[in-house]
């Protein structure tokens, strides 16, 4: 019995301290992600904070600090936003349900609800906010001043993750928007908006950093040149205003760096300036109007400097020609892109950035360094397609089939590397193509070897097979899949 005892104790011992030393010395250390600002919940209750104040009474005797002026004017002009996504799945059950189950639904009712920040950019009801927040909704609830307003979604951006809504409601506070051009590394900023749906919270840091690329964008052409700040950024600050100490608008808060998903030192927003030009366009054309370069570039470092016999590491080096104004204006694979009408490029964000407030039909200048010369370039920018015409796009409506599709511009199979291709654009509840789980923004390349080349292949192609059907796909992030269906 003692011996049994023993054995026993000895095994306890043993277990916990093989527990100790992998948590201490066998865990990584270093698993910190990037992650969107948002919250996602089956259940939320929001929790109402005092969304509007009065003003303080003047009073020789009370001197309110920058940081209570600016957190009294921005809160204003913050809302809060909810959204409700019902079930994605129809009540018919296909061949596939049987080998592969059917998804649990969220919750009794079939509905699941997530939350975030927007802000007030006009009087009549215009509201900014992430594309992540509202992504997938079915409706959108903002909440403003403690009253529930439902939402109409005029347009989203995915490359720079902006979403533009707009409520039946007039004399709104819209933010002061500043240039976020003006901003600089070490201003004290604000970021107000919903974290874990405590409404109107206001938090304070510093910018850490400016045009930060971080890679979370799912897009072809991402624009990613973001304000970094220390000021804490938790899930449901999505959406939310980053503001200087006027209260002016200088960013909409999108990403943390984080372990755990929740604020670990670091915040990443959207410029301004960025979030300004999209919204215009949102408002005027439904969709943004980009302009284009027509060439793949990266950074130049210590190795491109040295092979290209530079004697200065700056700029960003072409090294694809993609057609559009750079084909047009001669430009080469190794050129060196030193300025954008006088503004310095040092990094790919930069660049981005740069091209993202203009339009096609805009003329810049651009200052290149070739074989070690200096040469001086006035190109017109052109859209996706290679014009300079406003961009619309032509959307193909196989209603038989439940999808809408769009053909992929010659740029955007350059950059993916494909000859063929079509955008699903929408897809309908209940019908062929959300039962074969297609989503929104996969792009489909062929169809059992048939190149997709236009919207209406896909329909066609498939009406005329019986039997396996195998199709090839490129997903949001650039993979590629094939799947395969029996008819």
């Amino acid at each position: 019995m003692k011996r049994t005892l023993l054995t026993i104790t000895i095994g306890v011992i043993s277990g916990l301290c093989g527990a100790f030393l992998y948590s201490e010395l066998l865990t990584p250390a270093n698993t910190e992600t990037f992650n969107f600002a948002s919250n996602t919940s089956n259940n939320l209750t929001p929790i109402y904070g005092n969304s509007s104040f009065e003003k303080l009474p003047s009073n020789k005797d009370l001197q309110l600090s920058a940081f209570a002026d600016a957190a009294e004017v921005s809160t204003k002009s913050v809302v809060y936003i909810v959204t409700y996504v019902k079930s994605r799945y129809s009540n018919r059950r296909t061949w596939s349900d049987l080998f592969f189950g059917r998804p649990s639904q969220s919750n009794s009712s079939g509905t699941a609800v997530g939350s975030g920040s927007g802000v007030i950019f006009t009087d009549d009801g215009y509201i900014v906010t992430n594309n992540h927040v509202i992504k997938g909704a079915d409706k959108i609830e903002v909440i403003y001043n403690k009253r529930s307003f439902i939402a109409k979604l005029i347009g989203v951006d995915k490359s720079t993750d902006i979403a533009l809504l707009k409520i039946e409601k007039n004399n709104l506070p819209p933010i002061q928007i500043a240039s976020s051009k003006a901003v600089r590394v070490g201003d004290w900023v604000l970021a107000v908006g919903n974290p874990f749906n405590l409404t109107s919270t206001v938090t304070a840091g510093i910018v850490s950093a400016k045009g930060r690329k971080i890679g979370i964008m799912n897009d072809v052409f991402p624009i990613e040149s973001f304000i970094q700040t220390d000021a804490a950024i938790n899930p449901g600050n999505s959406g939310g205003a980053l503001v200087n100490l006027h209260g002016d608008l200088v960013g909409i808060n999108t990403a943390i760096l984080s372990k755990t998903g929740s604020y670990a030192g670091y915040g990443f927003a959207v410029p301004s300036d960025i979030v300004a030009k999209v919204v215009n366009d949102l408002k005027k054309y439904g969709e943004v109007q980009k302009a284009f370069l027509g060439a793949a570039i990266t950074v130049v470092d210590e190795d491109i400097a040295e092979k290209l016999k530079m004697k200065e590491i700056r700029g960003v080096a072409i090294t694809k020609i993609e057609g559009g104004a750079a084909e047009k204006n001669n430009f080469k694979i190794g050129d060196v892109i030193l300025s954008i009408d006088n503004f310095p490029i040092e990094s790919e964000a930069a660049f981005d950035e740069q091209l993202s407030y203009y339009v096609p039909g805009d003329k810049i200048d651009i200052r290149i360094l070739r074989n070690q010369k200096y040469l001086n370039k006035t190109v017109v920018l052109t859209n996706i397609d290679g014009t300079t015409n406003v961009l619309n796009k032509k959307v193909y409506d196989a209603k038989e089939i439940g999808a809408k599709f769009t053909a992929l511009s010659k740029l955007e199979k350059s950059k993916l590397g494909l000859k063929t291709g079509i955008r699903i654009e929408e897809v309908v509840k209940g019908g062929l193509i959300q039962d074969m789980r297609l989503r929104k923004g996969m792009i489909l390349v062929s169809l059992n070897r048939y190149p997709l080349e236009n919207p209406k292949d896909f329909n066609k192609i498939l009406s005329r097979i019986r039997g396996r059907v195998i199709l090839e796909i490129v997903k949001e992030d650039g993979s590629h899949r094939y799947f395969s269906y029996y008819f």
